[in-house]
């Protein structure tokens, strides 16, 4: 059974950075796209970054220019650079596969099958 685990999460303060992984057991991931989302209480949940099979990336504008999302595959591994961070990118991320081997950051939320439970990242001073 695939399972998708988060960790990199903290508090950090803004204009700082952080490094979020997401490692899967149970199943190769090689073949298709992965995403990271983030959630904060009482909104919907938004994607921030997307990298295909073989290695395109898209990023929400939210993020662009200051999140970067990569992916090992040997490791089973995708990882979220986040640099510059900002109060407003306090919330829970999640990271998850998708069915297809392409995503887009436009990509609809429900052709990611598999979710991760998440971890917790906080900007604040």
């Amino acid at each position: 059974q695939l399972q998708l685990v988060e960790s990199g999460g903290g508090l950090v303060q803004p204009g700082g950075s952080l490094r979020l992984s997401c490692t899967a057991s149970g199943f190769g991931i090689g073949n298709y796209a992965m995403a990271w989302f983030r959630q904060v209480p009482g909104k919907e949940r938004e994607v921030v970054a997307c990298i295909s099979r073989d290695g395109m990336t898209d990023y929400s504008d939210s993020v662009k220019g200051r999140f970067t999302i990569s992916r090992d595959d040997a490791k089973n591994t995708v990882y979220l650079q986040m640099n510059s961070l900002k109060p407003e990118d306090t919330a829970v991320y999640l990271c998850a596969l998708s069915q297809h081997s392409m995503a887009v950051i436009t990509t609809p939320t429900f052709y990611y099958t598999y979710w991760g439970q998440g971890t917790q990242v906080n900007v604040s001073s």
